[in-house]
């Protein structure tokens, strides 16, 4: 593997890349231990996909947003790297498959010429922030959430407080009550508020989905903005300390706030006011408030030949943005798929003809911004070239679907082949739901709920389901979900599992007896919710009878060859098993973190990356003895009934109180220095008992 050098200005970012060129070169050699590198590429975006051999990289955009010039970048890079396919996620950042591991710090480099990173797109870090794809431009907002957004990105990106947590941590912000960016279902939701002419947020803790989806709840009716950052920290540190580190299925946010409760996560949060950051950045509201900066161009005469579909396009895909004379325009993308030649053009045609920006939405589409309406026509034609011209954006006909068994570790059925179908058959059977926008289909390939299944109105699970002594590909048909607005929400209930081939045939089962029995003005989740779980059930149970299962029932959708249940090891947040010298060298690693946040005079970062040296170090030493270690909180009080009670190791006062000394402290320059002398000492104290006990073994 040949070396290289970056071109990257910024010597943090520079240092990052080259690192983990570095320590990919060290795995070639046998000489990084594979779990802890796994845990270092997942928070570089660097994921490991069903195909054996290649990565899948995930490219983290803050809130959606990407200029032409960086959908060049991403494009050019997509060309080089991989197969000139992008994918739009639930999450707003775009994916490419099939890259060679060893070219991705070149890769990662070449993007950062356009400011775009792949930091902390995967592991257990603070994922991408996401953001109401309207914000900025919805008529119904208070003011523009997007700052707020691009700020939290800001602070959070490498800082030590979120590198090493137990799982995922997922961030949103709405722009209205309307709740676009999903608040309910994230560790953190924000939704903009004003309250005596002050901005601020209504506040939603401990939300997710997954097997067991959790409804956040409500922390503060109106938080003024300026406290956001210092909030976040907070809960951060508290995660981080006291979050489920050893089983997987039970470290996000949302069990540790179940099992301890919401007053008591918080009363831990206020303890971690003094060791505060006392540097939050503001928030660049002038920069995301001037006027669109549009060229001035005539407006291309075009002829629309089909004005029956230009005016069903207007209807669903055009909205009128808060800026007078300006719309947006969506573009529905199925399974969130394109390709590198049209999002050049696209690309080039925002630049020139809008205002130079587009926004991924949460439902994988495309919002392109700042469009005069004298230049409707000429966008709807060019848009049609491209094959970018799908009515029905945010609409039912626009189905959220993961990749499933396409790409996806986890994927037990394929969730695109599925999807596939539906569009289809709504397409071609049901166009009168094509503008509906009270039902929502969305799909995954599995429990973990990337397709975000649990919370839609129709929703199907990727299963497989027992036929003899065969298995067959399924669906589990989730019902009555949905978003309610302003912090509320519901999710679906699992009503039936029926074979994968029988899920276009559940969708027109439900969508003839809505349209056959539901009231006029009647939503489908109001009518579920009146005729009942059993009504449901018994409508489709007929589809789950396997004694009547065919041949081709066998084979799942988009193959050839008859169903194998094959699901690899999820690398998702995935929990690292580490080794007692691979920790110790973290260790010291933290150490040299803390001495270079000193040099850019960041005290509070060098205080956190002292502390987690400390835990580190004394973690080592637990799992020498065979000590299982959950959580920091815990590492804590067994070392010091371990190890400090027993005299095994001696300190001035309880292992508590010297790794707690950042509680009691201002994060200044005196004490990250007098916390750094600690951290080192503490690491040498523990590298001469580890000594001693092995050579005494």
């Amino acid at each position: 593997m040949q070396s290289f050098r970056t071109e990257i200005e910024n010597p943090v970012v520079e240092q990052d890349i080259l690192d983990l060129e570095k320590k990919i070169r060290l795995f070639r050699e046998g000489k990084a231990d594979e779990e802890k590198f796994r845990s270092l590429r997942l928070a570089r975006g660097v994921y490991g996909q069903r195909q054996a051999g290649v990565q899948m990289v995930r490219i983290k955009l803050p809130f959606g947003r990407v200029t032409s010039e960086q959908l060049h970048r991403i494009a050019d890079v997509s060309d080089e790297y991989s197969k000139g396919r992008l994918h739009i996620t639930t999450r707003q950042d775009i994916q490419i498959h099939h890259v060679s591991l060893d070219r991705t710090p070149e890769l990662w480099a070449q993007l950062e010429k356009d400011d775009i990173t792949l930091r902390e797109a995967c592991g257990n870090t603070v994922r991408n922030v996401t953001a109401s794809p309207t914000a900025g431009i919805d008529k119904n907002e208070p003011f523009d959430v997007s700052p707020y957004a691009h700020g939290t990105f800001q602070f959070f990106l490498r800082n030590p407080i979120c590198q090493e947590m137990g799982r995922k941590f997922k961030m949103s912000f709405s722009s209205s009550e309307e709740d676009t960016a999903l608040s309910y279902i994230h560790d953190l939701g924000f939704i903009a508020k004003l309250k005596d002419g002050k901005r601020g947020f209504k506040v939603m803790l401990g939300g997710g989905l997954g097997s067991q989806p959790r409804h956040a709840d409500e922390l503060y009716e109106f938080l003024p903005a300026e406290e956001l950052l210092p909030l976040i920290e907070g809960v951060l540190r508290v995660f981080d300390r006291y979050g489920e580190r050893k089983k997987r299925l039970k470290a996000r946010m949302k069990f540790l706030i179940k099992d301890i409760g919401k007053e008591a996560f918080m009363k831990l949060v206020s303890e971690q006011n003094t060791a505060l950051s006392k540097n939050h950045p503001d928030f660049e509201i002038e920069k995301f408030e001037v006027e669109p900066l549009l060229q001035k161009v005539e407006v291309p005469q075009v002829e629309i030949e089909d004005k029956k579909h230009f005016e069903t396009w207007k209807n669903t895909n055009v909205i009128p943005q808060k800026q007078e004379g300006l719309f947006a325009v969506g573009i529905r993308v199925p399974l969130g798929d394109f390709y590198t030649g049209g999002a050049r053009k696209l690309a080039d045609l925002v630049k020139k003809y809008a205002g130079n920006e587009i926004r991924l939405s949460l439902r994988q589409d495309i919002l392109i911004r700042h469009v005069r309406e004298a230049f409707l026509p000429f966008f709807y034609s060019e848009l049609k070239k491209l094959g970018y011209a799908e009515t029905g954006y945010d609409k039912t006909v626009d189905i959220t679907a993961c990749p499933g068994t396409d790409t996806c570790n986890l994927g037990i059925a394929s969730s695109t082949g599925i999807a596939d179908v539906l569009e289809d058959v709504l397409k071609e059977e049901y166009p009168q739901f094509i503008n509906g926008k009270d039902i929502t289909i969305k799909i995954s390939g599995c429990m973990n709920a990337c397709g975000q299944h649990n919370m839609a109105e129709i929703g199907f699970q990727g299963m497989s389901v027992k036929v003899g002594k065969t298995v067959a590909p399924a669906l589990q048909v989730l019902l009555g979900g949905g978003t309610l607005g302003n912090g509320k929400g519901r999710f679906a209930d699992k009503v039936v599992k029926v074979p994968s081939k029988r899920g276009s045939q559940a969708l027109r089962l439900l969508l003839n007896d809505f349209e056959a029995n539901a009231n006029s003005e009647e939503k489908f989740a109001e009518y579920y919710d009146r005729q009942g779980k059993t009504y449901f059930y018994d409508l489709l149970k007929e589809l789950a009878d396997t004694s009547t299962i065919t041949e081709n029932e066998y084979v799942d959708w988009g193959h050839e060859k008859p169903y194998i249940k094959a699901v690899g090891v999820g690398e998702c947040a995935g929990v690292v098993i580490d080794l007692i010298a691979t920790l110790l060298f973290e260790s010291e690693e933290k150490i040299d973190n803390a001495k270079s946040a000193l040099e850019r005079k960041a005290w509070a970062d060098s205080i956190y990356h002292s502390y987690t040296s400390i835990v580190n170090s004394a973690k080592a030493l637990l799992l020498a003895e065979d000590v299982k270690t959950n959580t920091q909180a815990g590492i804590i009080s067994q070392f010091d009934e371990l190890f400090i009670d027993t005299g095994k190791i001696e300190l001035a006062n309880s292992f508590k109180e010297f790794a707690y000394q950042m509680n009691e402290h201002d994060p200044t320059e005196a004490f990250a220095n007098k916390y750094l002398e600690d951290a080192h000492l503490f690491l040498k104290r523990v590298d001469a008992f580890r000594t001693k006990e092995v050579q005494d073994v």
